[in-house]
């Protein structure tokens, strides 16, 4: 999807070329992986002159805020608080990170008022 998202339209040949060697698949695997986000309504494809042109059908932003929150209620039963915890607990969060959340939470404050 990201390959997608930052240009589209790609065709498998494209796509195949583009992921072989990050992920080790071939055509075959990418034609399988296009046809299940076709089937869920993630991709969509125009017959080009020579090949399926496929772009995103979603946007990124809409598919993000969807996977955060499915992911935060399979694992932490919805709760941000939880999943922060964890990190914290597990000295997982840089000096970096923790300034960023921190920033991030001050925004929402401010947002708030």
């Amino acid at each position: 999807m990201n390959m997608l998202w930052e240009e589209a339209p790609k065709t498998i040949t494209q796509l195949t070329a583009a992921l072989k060697e990050s992920t080790g698949w071939g055509k075959h695997t990418i034609i399988t992986m296009l046809g299940r986000m076709e089937s869920k309504g993630a991709v969509r494809y125009e017959q080009g002159v020579r090949a399926k042109q496929y772009y995103p059908a979603v946007e990124r932003a809409e598919t993000v805020i969807g996977e955060t929150e499915n992911f935060l209620d399979k694992v932490y039963s919805g709760s941000l608080g939880l999943m922060v915890n964890t990190m914290v607990e597990k000295n997982s969060l840089s000096k970096e990170e923790i300034d960023e959340l921190y920033a991030i939470l001050k925004k929402a404050e401010e947002e708030e008022k």
